[in-house]
């Protein structure tokens, strides 16, 4: 591959509903430009950029990868994303160093829930964007019934869609395209032109007196030589194009069939002259020494990357994906990671083709690359020069809500099962594991569940660490209510000395602090050396809990008396006696469990409204209030964790796929007697069988 320097260079995202055929259409880009001898299929897994075994065995893409195109002397590097929901976080990364967004609309299912959620990060990041309505080839594909549909959905979002191909035949019968701005038909891939069909015409003029008029938007210069001339020149229509897809004011639609070959060329052709490259597009910003710079996509610029993905694999090692946004990076040079503060030696500099690795000397600004075995490296880091310190900020991803415990299939897997999780996360950003404090259970948070169950398959056959999954146990806590009183006697004699220790205490609600332990002995009864092991038990009881195995805070207990004997009283002894005191002491001060409430937002369309707010009082959820925005409601409730474990997946069930929602824990609130009631019961039966389990052994 040559050597591509940053005017000559586009980066572009293709993102769409999962199945609108973005894997395909980037196959078609590159054997309509000779860089592979065949079309790879989905269904054969020949496809580049559908390169790993899990999306081989899915046959859908779940991970962003790059597919660098030559053409016209540029190079369009573009990053195919996944389309399917649970892997969003491959979306965010992949615009994330985008400077446009390539969305594509299946020609018989139109705009879908994919569509929607590809157009708000597009939002998020600011891109100018193109439609393509793909599939052309397909039985019941109907370009103007799709077209219309784009065109409402974009006046919604406040801009405007214009065409810039219109289609040559449809269904089995389309052939080609014609291309507006130079009014001239492309046949098949696009490699031979031809004129315009006789019978599209009229309809091409129409078309592309609209493109002029939008192009004359783009400048007053070209406004008042279209008013004067009533026409303008090719050259001068791509100049105003230019300017209202970089401001977003309009989006072009095109059309293809990427599993044909159809339009590819047409459509590469359009992004080069109609999408920014990185000198023309937005600005980012980096946080310097002092204060916020603006990054400058020049490579005599003070050098700022941003590593946007990060693969781990046993085999090749790990591989670190960046973007350069101001600078240059030379293979066997040094970089600083300023997140980690560390130096780096960039020694495997490539550019990569799907798994192909491109060897490479130097990335211009503005290009992105790949770098072999980093050692500190990970997602999200800035890479700059030591005496220059830069930090792009991260991508905002969203919060994984999906939860599920996790348990080793075996002895060996449990030693593994840390650093393999820490691993999995590093390389992904909507996952997150953690150590729950109050379950005692591991826990890993993804997007939804085929993102946990690609990411256990991930571990498996990656890292060979078999993982299980069950669903993870609410962390409630025990509590008490009211006052109350008990006392205890251990005494166990079995020859020689025997074990004596009687403890008299009082428990009472403790708002202010977890635990408070003090004593009102007088005389004596019992002698205050006692008194540590006393508490020791009783905080121990309060760790495992002490009726539904749940921790317990917010007690204050008083020992008041006791005994002792002189010859058989120790330590152990009072331990066990305050353990069992303090049991019948909370027996009787209306022991209650707390369980954690959440505050939860969810966005959904306004259709969907009602039976969300209906949903969440099923969920004894309480709704707190309700916004719009866009469209779309915004329900605030707040709702038992317990009730919405699995609210990822039943929301999408409720609404289509078309809401989200975000979701923080606000308080513990007191758990109702009716769910009270089996939460100890199932806790009593798990005692008993462990019980009968160690009688056994």
């Amino acid at each position: 591959m040559k050597e591509y320097t940053t005017e000559f260079i586009r980066n572009i995202a293709l993102v769409s509903h999962g199945g609108a055929g973005k894997t395909m259409l980037a196959e078609s880009f590159l054997h309509a430009t000779k860089a592979t001898t065949r079309l790879g299929r989905i269904e054969d897994g020949t496809t580049v950029s559908d390169y790993d075994d899990e999306e081989h065995r899915r046959k859908i893409s779940i991970y962003a990868s790059i597919i660098p195109i030559e053409h016209r002397d540029h190079k369009i590097n573009v990053i195919d994303a996944p389309g399917y929901t649970d892997f969003v976080g491959e979306i965010v990364s992949a615009l994330s160093v985008a400077d446009g967004a390539v969305i594509l609309v299946d020609a018989v299912s139109g705009i879908e829930v994919g569509t929607e959620l590809a157009w708000r990060y597009a939002d998020e990041f600011n891109l100018p964007r193109f439609f393509v309505i793909n599939k052309m080839d397909r039985d019941n594909a109907n370009f103007e019934e799709t077209y219309d549909a784009i065109e409402a959905f974009v006046k919604a979002h406040g801009k405007r869609a214009i065409k810039v191909h219109l289609p040559i035949g449809e269904k089995a019968g389309f052939k080609g395209v014609v291309d507006i701005i130079g009014m001239k038909s492309y046949m098949g891939d696009g490699t031979t032109t031809a004129d315009i069909p006789a019978d599209q015409k009229e309809a091409a003029e129409q078309a592309h007196f609209a493109l002029v008029e939008a192009a004359a938007e783009g400048e007053d210069e070209l406004m008042e030589k279209y008013l004067e001339n009533g026409s303008l020149t090719d050259a001068e229509m791509v100049r105003g194009l230019e300017d209202v897809v970089y401001a977003g004011a309009f989006v072009p639609v095109f059309c293809a069939a990427g599993g044909h070959e159809i339009g590819a060329i047409a459509l590469l052709n359009d992004i080069i002259d109609l999408m920014p490259s990185p000198l023309n597009a937005p600005r980012r910003m980096a946080q310097g020494k002092n204060g916020e710079e603006t990054l400058k996509p020049v490579d005599t610029e003070p050098l700022a990357a941003y590593v946007w993905k990060t693969t781990a694999d046993p085999f090749v090692g790990r591989m670190t994906y960046f973007r350069v946004f101001s600078g240059c990076i030379q293979a066997d040079g040094h970089v600083w990671n300023q997140n980690k503060s560390a130096d780096e030696r960039v020694s495997g500099l490539h550019f990569q083709r799907g798994k192909e690795a491109i060897g490479a000397k130097v990335i211009h600004a503005g290009d992105i690359a790949s770098v072999s075995k980093l050692t500190a490296t990970t997602t999200g880091d800035t890479f700059c020069e030591k005496g220059h310190p830069l930090t792009i900020e991260k991508a905002k991803f969203p919060a994984a809500l999906y939860r599920v415990a996790i348990t080793p299939k075996s002895q060996a897997d449990a030693a593994k099962i840390s650093p393999t999780l820490a691993k999995l996360c590093e390389e992904d950003m909507t996952l997150l594991w953690n150590n729950d404090p109050i379950t005692h259970e591991t826990v890993l948070q993804g997007m939804g569940d085929q993102h946990i169950d690609v990411a256990l398959h991930r571990a498996q056959a990656k890292f060979q660490v078999g993982l299980a999954t069950h669903e993870p146990r609410v962390p409630y806590r025990e509590g008490i209510t009211r006052k109350a009183s008990a006392q205890y006697r251990h005494k166990k004699q079995s020859g020689g000395s025997g074990q004596f220790g009687e403890v008299h205490l009082r428990i009472e609600p403790l708002p202010t602090a977890d635990f408070e332990f003090t004593d009102e002995l007088v005389g004596m009864n019992l002698s205050k050396s006692y008194l540590p092991p006393i508490e020791k038990g009783i905080k121990a009881t309060m760790e495992r809990g002490a009726f539904a195995g749940y921790p317990m805070s917010n007690v204050k207990v008083i020992v008041y008396d006791g005994k002792e004997h002189e010859v058989d009283s120790k330590p152990l002894a009072f331990e066990i006696a305050g353990r069992e005191a303090f049991k019948l002491a909370v027996h009787d001060a209306g022991p209650v469990l707390f369980e954690p409430i959440m505050t939860i937002r969810v966005t959904v369309p306004d259709a969907n409204m009602g039976d969300v707010m209906s949903d969440l009082n099923t969920r004894r959820g309480r709704v707190q209030g309700t916004d719009s925005e866009r469209g779309n409601t915004v329900v605030v409730a707040t709702v038992p964790l317990a009730e919405v474990l699995r609210y990822t997946t039943q929301l999408r069930s409720i609404t289509g796929g078309r809401g989200y929602f975000t979701m923080e824990f606000d308080h513990y609130d007191t758990v109702p007697t009716h769910i009270t009631g089996p939460i100890i019961e199932a806790h009593r039966k798990e005692i008993e069988a462990k019980k009968e389990a160690e009688g056994g052994i």
